[in-house]
This record gives C-alpha cells, sequence and structure tokens, in this order.
C-alpha cells in the first residue's frame, strides 16, 4: 500500500459542512496518513475533480444533501474510473448497509468511529494499489507472452503446447519435422498420435502423472512418427506452461541421433556443471532458486540460501599462483561438499564465489550450517600445488519464506549479508531472517523509549532557537524553539526520529513540559539580562487533555518571574481541528496568566479560517509548503496574500517559515506577512545572539 511518508492520499470528501470534512482528514493525519482533501461544491464540481485530480478513495456521506450518494455513485460509474467509495454515516442501518453496496461502495464507514474509518480507508487503497499493480503486470503478461510467442515461432526447437492430451499451439519447427504444412493440419489432434504404437502405454503412464502435478522427467526417449507414419528416435522435454490463459504442458521434441545411452545422461549431466569445481553451474542453480522461492511462496516451504567466498581471495591467489586459481576453487568446492548434507544443492555462483540452498531449513538449521561450514573452512589445511594453507570463508546468507519469496531479494540480501561478513574482517557469517524484522522493530522502539527516558532524565534535550523577524519594523527580539536530542559524539537528532515513537508511548505530555520549563527559564534568564524575549514553542494535542500542563506552565511562569505575553504555545492546525473543545478551554486558561497561543501548520485544511470563528489566536504560522519555490509559484503567492489580508483584518498576525531566498522575502513583504524565519535569514543555534536591531 502506498502509505509510506512521502505519498499523499488524495481523499475526495462529499459531505455538506466543511467543518465535518475537515474532521475527517484531520483524524486520517492523526493516524499518519498524509492526506490531500477535495471536497466538491456542487456536481460540475464533483466531475472536475474526478476528471482532472485523479482521487485515489473518495468518502461520500450517505446523508449528504448538496450532492447525494446516489448521484455521487453516478458520477464516479459514468466516468470510467478505478474509484474506489467508501460510504459514511452516522449509525449503521442494514437496509442502507446493503443499499450502499449494491451501488456500489466499497465499504460502509460510521462516522464516529475512527479507527473504523481508517481502517476502511487504509484497505480501499491499498486495494486500489493493487489493481493498478495488477493491471501493470497483466500489460506486462501480455508483451511478454507476445514476445515469447514470436520466439517460440523463429525458434529451431520443435515447440508445441498440450491441453488435456490435444495441440493447441506449434511452430514451424514442429509441424516440419512431423510433415504437418499448416496448424490446422495438426489442431485438436493428440499428442499420442506422435507416439509409435509400442510406446503408447507407457506415454499414457506418463501423460497421466503430469496431469496429477507430478514433476517431468529431465528427457523422455520414444519413437516418433511423423503424419505419413514413417518413426524415428526421438527425445521429449516437458514444462508446465500457460497459454492464452489456459494451463497446458510445453513439449519440446528432439531427433535422437543413435547415440550410447549412457553417453546422453552423461553429456546432459555436463550441460548442468561447472567444469572447474563439478558443481552446478549458475543457469542451473538459479532455475533451483526459482523453484524454491515459488515453493516458499505458495507452499510455505522453507530454504536456506547461502553464498560463501574465501577471505582475501586476491592474495591467496598471489601466495599460490595465478596458474593454481582453479585448483584453488575446485579444492574449495570439494571440501565444501563434504561439510553439507544430501538435503544441499550445491553450485559455483559466479567468479570465486559457490552457493548453497538448503531444503527444509529453518533460520536456525541455516545458521547453524554456516557455522559448521565457516569453522569446517578455518579447522582445514589445503592443499594448492605445492603449497599448503588455511583458507577462511566469508558467508552470507538469507532465510528464504513467505516474507522473502522473490528471486531478487533473495539473492540481493545474500549479496548483502556476504559483503558485510567479507567487510568486517572475514571469517564470519551473517544470515538474514525475515522473521526477525518484526521483531528487530520491536527492539528498536523499546531501545528509543529507553533513549528519550534518559534524556528527560538526565537533560539530553537540546534546544536550538531561530531568530523571527518582523517585516513590519519591530525589532523586539523572538526566537522559535527547535527540539533536539543529544546523540552523543556531537550528533544532534531531529524530532522528526523520535517523536512518533515518543506519541506511541505517551511520551509527549512528558517533553511538552521539559521543552516549556526550560524555554521559560530562558525567558526569566533574559529578562534579568535586560533583553526582553519572545519564544515560540512548540507543543502536542497531549497537552490539550485536562488542566495539568496549563497549570505547570503557570507555575513555572510564576517562578522564574516571567510575563505569560513572552511565551506562545504553538499547536498545528490540523491537531486543533480534531480536538476544538479541549484548544478553546487550553486558549482560556493560558490567558489566565497572559499566555498566547499560535496556529502552525497554517492554511492547507478545507477551510483553515473556519476555525478562526472559533478561536483567537495570537499567530498564524503558514504551512512550510507554501514557500517551497515561492517566486516561480503563482498559486501559493496568491494563497499567502489573501491568508495575510484575512488575518490581517481579524487582528491576527502571520508568520512565514522556511524562507529560502531574497525573492520569497519580497514577495513576503509585498504580501504583508508580518513575520519570517529561515535558514536564508539566520539559521537556529544554541545561543540567541541574532541583532534584530
Amino acid at each position: 500500500m502506498s502509505t509510506r511518508a512521502d505519498t499523499a492520499l488524495r481523499l475526495l470528501i462529499v459531505d455538506d459542512r466543511v467543518e465535518d470534512a475537515e474532521a475527517l482528514a484531520s483524524g486520517l493525519r492523526n493516524a499518519g496518513i498524509a492526506v490531500r482533501p477535495l471536497r466538491p461544491e456542487s456536481d460540475d464540481d464533483l466531475g472536475r475533480i474526478i476528471g482532472s485530480q485523479s482521487p485515489d478513495v473518495v468518502i461520500a456521506a450517505r446523508n449528504s444533501t448538496v450532492l447525494p450518494f446516489a448521484q455521487v455513485m453516478q458520477r464516479i460509474a459514468d466516468s470510467g474510473r478505478d474509484l474506489p467509495v467508501i460510504a459514511l454515516v452516522d449509525t449503521l442501518v442494514e437496509a442502507d448497509y446493503i443499499d450502499a453496496i449494491q451501488s456500489g461502495a466499497r465499504a460502509v464507514a460510521l462516522r464516529h468511529a475512527p479507527q473504523q474509518l481508517l481502517a476502511c480507508v487504509r484497505e480501499a487503497w491499498a486495494d486500489r494499489d493493487a489493481r493498478r499493480g495488477l493491471r501493470r503486470l497483466e500489460a506486462r503478461v501480455r508483451e511478454t507472452e507476445r514476445r515469447c510467442d514470436a520466439l517460440i515461432d523463429s525458434s529451431r526447437d520443435p515447440i508445441a503446447y498440450i491441453h488435456e492430451g490435444m495441440h493447441i499451439r506449434a511452430n514451424a519447427a514442429y509441424l516440419e519435422m512431423f510433415g504437418y504444412e499448416s496448424f490446422e493440419d495438426v489442431e485438436g489432434i493428440s499428442l499420442l498420435d506422435m507416439v509409435a504404437p509400442q510406446h503408447v502405454e507407457s506415454f499414457k503412464a506418463l501423460l497421466k502423472s503430469l496431469s496429477k502435478g507430478e514433476p517431468p522427467p529431465p528427457r523422455h526417449e520414444i519413437e516418433a512418427r511423423d503424419v505419413d507414419g514413417n518413426a524415428f528416435p526421438a527425445s521429449m522435454e516437458f514444462a508446465t506452461a500457460q497459454y492464452e490463459g489456459e494451463p497446458c504442458l510445453q513439449v519440446v521434441f528432439r531427433r535422437r541421433e543413435e547415440l550410447d545411452a549412457v553417453l546422453v545422461l552423461e553429456l546432459e549431466e555436463l550441460r548442468h556443471r561447472d567444469q572447474v569445481t563439478g558443481l552446478l553451474n549458475r543457469p542451473t542453480f538459479l532455475r533451483a532458486i526459482e523453484d524454491a522461492v515459488d515453493d516458499a511462496a505458495q507452499s510455505d516451504g522453507q530454504y536456506g540460501f547461502l553464498m560463501l567466498e574465501p577471505d582475501h581471495h586476491q592474495q591467496l591467489l598471489a601466495d599460490i599462483g595465478l596458474d593454481h586459481a582453479d585448483d584453488l576453487l575446485a579444492a574449495a568446492a570439494e571440501h565444501l561438499q563434504t561439510l553439507v548434507g544430501d538435503d544441499a544443492t550445491v553450485a559455483r555462483y559466479a567468479g570465486h564465489t559457490l552457493a548453497i540452498l538448503l531444503r527444509g531449513h529453518d533460520y536456525h538449521a541455516t545458521s547453524a550450517t554456516a557455522e559448521r561450514i565457516r569453522a569446517g573452512f578455518a579447522d582445514h589445511v589445503f592443499e594448492v600445488g605445492e603449497r599448503s594453507s588455511v583458507i577462511t570463508v566469508s558467508i552470507g546468507g538469507v532465510q528464504v519464506g513467505e516474507k522473502i519469496a522473490n528471486v531478487a531479494q533473495v539473492l540481493a540480501r545474500a549479496t548483502t549479508a556476504l559483503e558485510s561478513a567479507s567487510g568486517t574482517g572475514g571469517n564470519r557469517c551473517e544470515v538474514f531472517d525475515p522473521s526477525a524484522v518484526d521483531r528487530v522493530e520491536e527492539e528498536r522502539i523499546q531501545a528509543w523509549v529507553a533513549r528519550l527516558r534518559g534524556a528527560l532524565d538526565s537533560d539530553g534535550f537540546v534546544l536550538h532557537y531561530q531568530p523571527v523577524i518582523n517585516l513590519q519594523g519591530d525589532n523586539a527580539a523572538v526566537y522559535d524553539v527547535l527540539l533536539r536530542l543529544d546523540g552523543g559524539d556531537g550528533e544532534l537528532i531531529a524530532p522528526g526520529t523520535f517523536l512518533q515513537i515518543a506519541e506511541d508511548n505517551g511520551m509527549l505530555g512528558e517533553i511538552d513540559r521539559h521543552v516549556a520549563a526550560r524555554a521559560i527559564a530562558a525567558i526569566g534568564q533574559r529578562l534579568r539580562a535586560g533583553h526582553p524575549t519572545t519564544l515560540l514553542v512548540k507543543v502536542s494535542q497531549a497537552s490539550l487533555d485536562g488542566d495539568a500542563f496549563a497549570d505547570f506552565v503557570g507555575e513555572q511562569l510564576a517562578e522564574h518571574q516571567v510575563p505569560g505575553e513572552y511565551l506562545v504555545l504553538q499547536l498545528p492546525e490540523a491537531k486543533v481541528f480534531t480536538h476544538l473543545k479541549a484548544t478553546q478551554a487550553f486558549a482560556a486558561r493560558i490567558a489566565r496568566f497572559d499566555g498566547r497561543f499560535a496556529l502552525e501548520q497554517f492554511g492547507v485544511g478545507l477551510d483553515s479560517f473556519q476555525l478562526l470563528s472559533h478561536l483567537q489566536p495570537h499567530l498564524l504560522k503558514l504551512d512550510r509548503s507554501f514557500t517551497d519555490d515561492l517566486p516561480n509559484n503563482s498559486e501559493n503567492q496568491a494563497r499567502i496574500g489573501e491568508i495575510a489580508r484575512r488575518a490581517r483584518q481579524v487582528g491576527i498576525r502571520t508568520i512565514a517559515e522556511f524562507v529560502q531566498d531574497a525573492a520569497s522575502m519580497s514577495i513576503l513583504f509585498g504580501a504583508d506577512i508580518d513575520y519570517v524565519q529561515g535558514n536564508f535569514l539566520a539559521a537556529a543555534s544554541p545561543g540567541m545572539q541574532y541583532d534584530f536591531e
């Protein structure tokens, strides 16, 4: 599913009230989904959005009167687009549910059950992506089939496709071998008709076993007969296939020269072997990997895959001589075969890299085998030419299973593990276990929780201050407080790395109090030094619950003798929309000691100014997206001007952050923005040394 952080969900919301639509979008944002909401206000607007904006998911209120649900479904059906619709209801009524599903809705969600709505959105989005991916794959398969068909036609090998014993496809070489002029002459003829009478019964038994799913023999030798009844010795090779969507059997016929049967088998074996080591060659081994991957994906089979290289190979060659390079590899291959069991398939993968496929091995068995091979090499003295030497090896591997049933991933993971083992000194094993990823992630999160707890207990957080500069002539000192985590060794970690973990583990409230207390203390120090300073401090929605945080701020202001007007607490617009009553109560509580609050990330909602009919913030900080490439974005220029104008009408000041160049500064000044900040003006730093004069 495309819910990664850099992908936004284009969400079309059909709802009568913009506040309700914004609440839906905000709820999804709170759940970690980047949302680009769209809300049509008329049927024409709906048609335009569907046709040009390409939404991913539609949430349509069943009780909408502006755009009735049936009208929305008809408009989507008429568009011909694959657009999943979630019907939104206030209460679940069986008749409404059935009607919505029969109308084409993918799901029905309750407005006041945010987790159920979230699950519906995720599922609808994932299904849409899956269907798109399937259509792309189908197109590729069709193209591949066309190319394969062309290759079959041009092949010199006689090839036919057999379904239920009958010919459904044959190439020109096949027709020529049996004396037919066109495929129409052989279409529908049984494959048994191509077999000499004395082989019919045994061939019937073979076809019966193949129809049961039993593996075909590498080669089946018979006497074939052509259209005139002439017999000739032939060999047949089989493979399961599909033709025009039908499962079938691919048969390759070859005329068989009257060679000694033992010699034929020896030649066949040599075709699959590497001449230096006697192991399987790469093409044959890759087919074995493909079979293992298919079995893991379809039947939950377990396989271990290991890649092995002698350590310090170039130095070894320098010691024994380049003319003994093949002897070295052959000796390593011979010893490797003594260290693995009969359930292992061993091959020369590439150059001096050997590979092992282990059947029926779970992760622990694969790791144990890798360690046994490593130790077996380290303890063995190799005789190569006139020299004897200990050869250690590096081993990288991967556990092939349902979570990594992909040939490219298997090879890439094993190669990475091999490079890691070799790069850290050699004589080591590294085996990647996909099923351990979840455990590793849990351990990572717990390590972060412990790290954050340590930072709270031992003052491990660092505050940086970025100047916020007034464009209208006011030279009072104002800084935005930015949180960092001391990572040790001089490394500072940005909050985007750890705040989600803090939120998931209930630590945001503590972090808010920690930052607020330090910011108030810093304001107090500046006041006593004769440098009155206003600090903008970000707080989370966790601090909106109850009176605790507001009371704590009041106590800290009193303790450090700081007037509340010097502290501005910032709340994201999206969080405020979904915690409106709590924000109103919070604003009232901090107003008792003259504390201020600001809305940040402002302007990206469906109707951001709707909030201002319920709240009166002291500052609006525009979302950073508005200043991205501002000189070349006329739409953002117009939007900034509109926000500044409307804010000024109701007596609210505005801040534009992430200002990147002088041209942007000029545009913001012309739009009557009050404050600006960004690295172009002054970067954040641990101190407050900016000269505002």
